[in-house]
């Protein structure tokens, strides 16, 4: 049975940290089978993609 979740627990979520999300998108690459799927993923958890820094 799935959690039932309360719309005021969303106002205790805290940001993802620079590292954590860095660390997440690593694994997500690692087990992908393509691109695609990576992306997919990544938009799934809600990290997208990283920005590259010029």
């Amino acid at each position: 049975m799935a959690a039932k979740s309360d719309p005021a627990d969303i106002g205790e979520v805290e940001p993802l940290a620079d590292s954590t999300a860095r660390q997440a998108r690593r694994v997500v690459a690692a087990y992908a089978n393509d691109a695609d799927e990576c992306r997919i993923l990544l938009s799934m958890l809600g990290i997208g993609p990283a920005k590259l820094e010029a």
